[in-house]
């Protein structure tokens, strides 16, 4: 893919955020999240792309935009697969918590995964521990294995892992073990990408979450280094034929990075809208201004740009800038 469309994609990343950024601690996450998915969508009509969407709002009698099969872009230059969470934790804007992003992941035609809208169980994991662990394994396995390799007691591990009711027994058998817990209350992509990064002290991301979610972190980590594993978890013969119907022969396999974002290129945007891990949120400045912090990874290059902008509000808004 042409590196030009790097800076394209997060002009539109920043739209999204910048429009979402007025419902931080609002109580009112269905806003906030139509604001960022129309916003991003009006972006994608000036991206140089002919784009499909693959990962979105929904099929297309559940969202009016962005929605699974949807054409983005100019409908000129490369065909490529779109993946898109406008606010990646519309919870977490409503309440004014860290770690809301707006997120775009893009490769060649063919290469992201048509993820169901269904639980994936997870693993993800940073450079050093890249092929040496399965997500299959017992826990204390893994533990012992991530130990082994990172050359740490397996007390000294930090684990990352959202605060569900789904995850007791899990929360139980890590606490069992001795290592430490970061609970997230929301944020799955920037949960599972946390291990990827030094500055974090993060180790392992486990635990179940929304398996479109899982692409977009898988996409990341292939940008970074780090490996993603993950498996779908149908929870009735329904969900179980909607898998098959989407293409996944065996929908109980294990997906590995191959499966889940192609053996090509990958680019990854993000930009945040209230502060997290890795990235500031949306700020207002004087002068009718505010600043955005962004993220945008290459695969093939395994390039991380991290851009500060400073948008000047009335023209934003005037002209659908960014």
């Amino acid at each position: 893919m042409e590196r030009e469309l790097a800076l394209e994609i997060v002009r539109v990343t920043e739209k999204a955020a910048l429009e979402s950024a007025p419902w931080i601690g609002r109580g009112d996450k269905v806003n906030a999240d139509e604001a960022a998915t129309s916003a991003m969508r009006k972006m994608f009509d000036s991206v140089s792309i002919k784009g499909t969407v693959v990962i979105g709002e929904g099929e297309m009698d559940e969202a009016p935009m962005l929605y699974i099969g949807e054409k983005l872009g100019i409908q000129q230059g490369q065909e490529v697969d779109v993946a898109v969470d406008p606010l990646e934790g519309t919870t977490l804007v409503s309440s004014g918590l860290g770690n809301a992003l707006s997120v775009i992941a893009i490769a060649k035609k063919g290469n992201l995964l048509h993820a169901p809208d269904m639980y994936m169980e997870k693993l993800a994991v940073g450079p050093a521990l890249a092929g040496r662990l399965n997500v299959l394994d017992p826990i204390e396995v893994t533990l012992s294995k991530a130990a082994e390799v990172l050359q740490k007691k397996v007390s000294e591990l930090s684990v990352m892992v959202l605060e569900r009711e789904r995850h007791q027994p899990l929360i139980q058998a890590l606490r069992d073990s001795g290592v430490r817990i970061k609970l997230l209350s929301d944020g799955d992509v920037a949960g599972a990408i946390a291990p990827a990064l030094s500055e974090t002290g993060i180790d392992l991301y486990l635990g179940s979450g929304g398996a479109p979610e899982g692409v977009l972190a898988a996409a990341a980590l292939k940008c970074l280094g780090g490996e993603f594993q993950g498996r779908l978890m149908p929870e009735n013969p329904a969900q179980f034929d909607r898998c098959v119907a989407m293409g996944l022969d065996n929908p109980l396999k294990v997906l590995s990075m191959e499966d889940l974002v192609g053996n090509d290129d990958v680019i990854f945007a993000a930009t945040g809208v209230t502060n997290g891990e890795f990235l500031g949120g949306v700020r207002y400045l004087s002068n009718q201004q505010a600043e955005t912090h962004s993220v945008v990874m290459r695969a093939q290059t395994r390039t991380i740009r991290f851009i500060k902008t400073i948008h000047y509000l009335p023209m934003f808004t005037k002209n659908n800038l960014a």
